[in-house]
């Protein structure tokens, strides 16, 4: 088992080249502050491990795990190591951290997300996003290669089952709300019009085919850092600081699933199945099996991967909200708004919070441990306990999921 001690996230408004900082500044304002919100010193740190995407395109910048030695001196000599899984480059970061404290080699890590993505134009940005489509074989004909995946999702629903453009719409103007709760969403002070969340082609011009601007993730210079501890380590973490390990956070459970790389293998390899990513929903069930979650009920709140509003379409019936095909009834009965039975991304999502690649798993993992603390502030699911978290990087090539409860359900059970 592995607790969560905390951890920090960045303003995901901030533009670092304009604020005449690199990468490696933001690392260091990211560790140091992380340090800082969970009272820890470098000293104490075991192993590191650095979530990120695409620092060699955006950046020019490789071998991202040395940022920890330019953070503190006591980090000179601190094992470290950076994981690449596209979208879910961040909780593939984690996964990694949680196996080595389960191995016994390591009893406190530090796992930071991180992505710069604002310092060229957008087009650009968009062409260094696209490495993680299956490059020179998929999408060749599109400007934006991910806004073109993800409308052609879309279609597939509509082909399989139907869909309403406005309930695609509405997962939109949910998240954006959640978004003004939230200090470090990217898009906290955005106005909108009436026409906004419409096929107004003024307000909500198309991007690629059925997916238009409100139905984006947002492009985000960001990060974020989670410390990971064994249950030795969280013990006297908890016991020097005078509070009850049962107060703690803990990853109770994990799915960890890949698919081919070819979204059209994806589909073709589904046709005739109940779910259009079948890796997906055994990411889901994985993480709940090794939980010991048998019924959905059991989750208080769910943080998931709304890279576009197709997608969150796609995971709210892959994560068992509704039945296959049937996501539009959990728009339309409000279940998953902001005080109904199944808050999804309370925290603003990758659409409201922001997308800075690399750290989106990690903020993820965070705002899990956030939510059953009952830290989260204005942006609080009440009486959260348990979070589940669902990470997708490429056409769902990658996908992890994580179980994050509060420390003393596990006991109780």
């Amino acid at each position: 088992m592995v607790y969560i001690l905390g951890g920090w996230q960045s303003d995901f408004a901030a533009n670092w080249h304009r604020q005449g900082m690199d990468i490696a500044d933001a690392f260091t304002q990211c560790v140091q502050s992380g340090l800082e919100a969970t009272r820890l010193d470098a000293s104490e740190v075991d192993t590191g491990h650095v979530g990120n995407f695409t620092a060699e395109l955006f950046a020019g910048q490789g071998l991202l795990g040395g940022f920890f030695g330019l953070v503190d001196p006591a980090f000179d000599g601190l094992p470290s190591a950076r994981h690449e899984a596209a979208c879910a480059s961040g909780s593939v970061a984690i996964l990694a951290a949680t196996a080595e404290i389960e191995a016994g080699r390591y009893d406190l890590a530090c796992v930071v997300g991180i992505e710069q993505m604002r310092n060229v134009p957008g087009k650009t940005a968009a062409q260094h996003l696209g490495s993680a489509a299956w490059t020179g074989h998929e999408f060749g004909d599109a400007e934006f290669v991910w806004p073109r995946a993800f409308s052609d999702l879309a279609a597939e629903y509509d082909r399989r089952h139907g869909l309403n453009p406005a309930h695609l719409r509405r997962i939109a103007e949910i998240n954006f709300a959640n978004a003004k709760r939230n200090p470090n969403a990217q898009t906290r002070g955005y106005s909108f019009s009436l026409e906004s969340f419409t096929d107004d082609d003024a307000a909500n011009p198309v991007v690629e085919g059925r997916i238009r601007k409100m139905d984006c993730g947002q492009v985000t210079d960001g990060s974020a850092v989670v410390f990971l501890a064994s249950p030795a380590r969280a013990a006297a973490y908890a016991a020097k600081r005078g509070i009850p390990i049962e107060s703690l956070a803990r990853i109770a459970g994990w799915g960890h699933r890949s698919a081919p790389i070819s979204y059209a293998r994806k589909i073709a390899d589904s046709e005739g199945q109940p779910y259009v990513f079948p890796q997906v929903r055994r990411t889901v069930v994985d993480a709940r099996a090794r939980a010991g979650i048998v019924d959905i009920a059991q989750i208080d709140a769910i943080e998931t991967h709304d890279c576009f509003t197709s997608s969150e379409y796609m995971e709210i019936d892959h994560l068992g909200i509704t039945a296959p095909g049937e996501s539009w009834r959990a728009i339309e009965d409000g279940r998953i708004e902001m005080g109904g039975a199944l808050p999804v991304n309370p925290s603003g999502g990758l659409i409201g919070l922001g997308h800075p690649v690399g750290a989106t798993g990690v903020r993820m993992l965070l705002d899990g441990y956030k939510q059953v603390t009952e830290t989260a502030g204005d942006y609080q699911v009440d009486g959260a306990r348990r979070v589940q978290t669902l990470n997708i990087g490429g056409s769902t090539t990658t996908s992890a999921s994580f179980i994050v409860e509060r420390a003393d359900l596990g006991m109780a059970a």
